[in-house]
């Protein structure tokens, strides 16, 4: 965005602060016309064929567009995905702490990768996987959002995974 003395068209619409259009003039006229109100020349359509120029004050208007930004942003909730490691052989108590902390994270809206590491002869038995899997799946069915075919699941590698994302 050009402003002030930065701005080289021949000729420039020109519109005040109110938003009334002056006309079409040179920049120098423009400018002393800005000038004398106290205000910037600011070129907000360089592409229009005169190209449109503004009366405004500009260090306002980049303090406004700044705090817009900051407004829409405060608003945003960014969807992260958090990771839950499994075992084959885990715990029951394991299983259920670290289900706790799936159901924690679908309900703050995140999605969540559930990964099964299989080390050795685990990985002869991957059926454990999947029941370990089911299990998961069944104690966040409530928070998921789709089902899932366990039988499409496939090792990849060591590991086994799947992500769940948040119901609506």
């Amino acid at each position: 965005m050009r402003v002030n003395e930065s701005i080289h068209a021949r000729q420039v619409r020109v519109i005040d602060e109110e938003g009334n259009q002056l006309g079409i003039m040179s920049p120098s006229d423009a400018l002393r016309d800005a000038y004398e109100r106290g205000l910037d020349l600011v070129e907000v359509a360089p592409n229009a064929v005169p190209s449109v120029c503004r009366i405004m004050d500009y260090g306002k208007y980049k303090y406004q567009q700044s705090k817009r930004a900051k407004e829409s942003k405060k608003h945003q909730h960014t969807v992260t995905v958090k990771e839950v490691k499994y075992r084959p052989k885990i715990d029951d108590h394991d299983f259920d702490y670290k289900t706790n902390h799936v159901r924690e994270f679908l309900q703050e809206g995140n999605k969540v990768k559930i990964t099964i590491m299989f080390r050795g002869r685990e990985l002869a038995h991957p059926e454990f996987g999947r029941e370990l899997m089911a299990r998961v799946l069944e104690a966040t069915k409530d928070l998921s959002q789709e089902e899932h075919d366990l039988n499409r699941l496939r090792l990849e590698g060591r590991n086994m995974t799947l992500v769940l994302t948040p119901a609506k």
